[in-house]
């Protein structure tokens, strides 16, 4: 099994699937494939027809976008317990992990992933805020009503925290003002092993995109 993603500085779809296979202790092999090079896309479609990171290969299974990859490992690894067990938890991990997918694109843009940032704020729009309220709401839901036992969103690690890890790195490099509750969860997650491994090997690499590096300089 491989999973190939994106330089990991920069790559928050590829920092989902890998935390959580490294958080289930899934073995697998990696390959790195730095965003925004001139050869980027071309070593992409090598692998996939989407032209888009991650892809995970598994034998003759080629899966790519990150919730789908997640869902196969769930599939595969069923005692990993990659979504919550419970029938009502599972489905509102599934919902909010959807929802993250597809939204927030004012987030995405503002706050882009940077491992390597120094944390500093930047000014908050409305709409910026927006993404950030909403975000906070889920997580707040989320730990009331699931949490009772554990650490994360649902309790134990799943696959929604892995598909809001980047935010919480956002969260953290741009000094987003959060609740203590919320800022305690992320701590949480900054605390996983699997984490402290991706922040470590993102530090060491050597590529760089000036462009996401300089928000906030204006």
């Amino acid at each position: 099994m491989k999973l190939i993603m994106g330089n990991k500085n920069y790559s928050s779809w590829s920092m989902r699937p890998r935390i959580a296979m490294k958080v289930a202790g899934i073995d697998f092999e990696e390959e790195i494939i730095p965003l925004r090079q001139p050869d980027t896309k071309s070593r992409i479609l090598q692998h996939s027809p989407a032209g888009k990171l991650p892809i995970l290969v598994d034998g003759v299974v080629v899966i790519w976008e990150s919730m789908a990859i997640l869902e196969y490992l769930h599939e595969k690894f069923p005692q990993a317990r990659l979504w919550p067990p419970d029938l009502v938890a599972r489905t509102r991990a599934r919902s909010v992990s959807s929802e993250m997918h597809a939204s927030f694109a004012t987030l995405r843009r503002g706050l882009s992933m940077n491992i390597k940032r120094t944390p500093r704020a930047v000014p908050v729009t409305p709409e910026l805020q927006a993404d950030i309220d909403r975000i906070v709401s889920i997580w707040v839901d989320c730990r009331t009503r699931f949490a009772s036992h554990g650490r994360f969103l649902f309790g134990d690690f799943c696959n929604a925290d892995a598909m809001f890890a980047p935010v919480v790195n956002r969260f953290s490099a741009y000094d987003v003002a959060v609740p203590d509750s919320v800022r305690s969860y992320m701590s949480n997650v900054m605390a996983l092993p699997a984490w402290q491994q991706w922040t470590a090997e993102a530090v060491s690499e050597k590529w760089s995109i000036d462009e996401i590096d300089s928000i906030g300089d204006e």
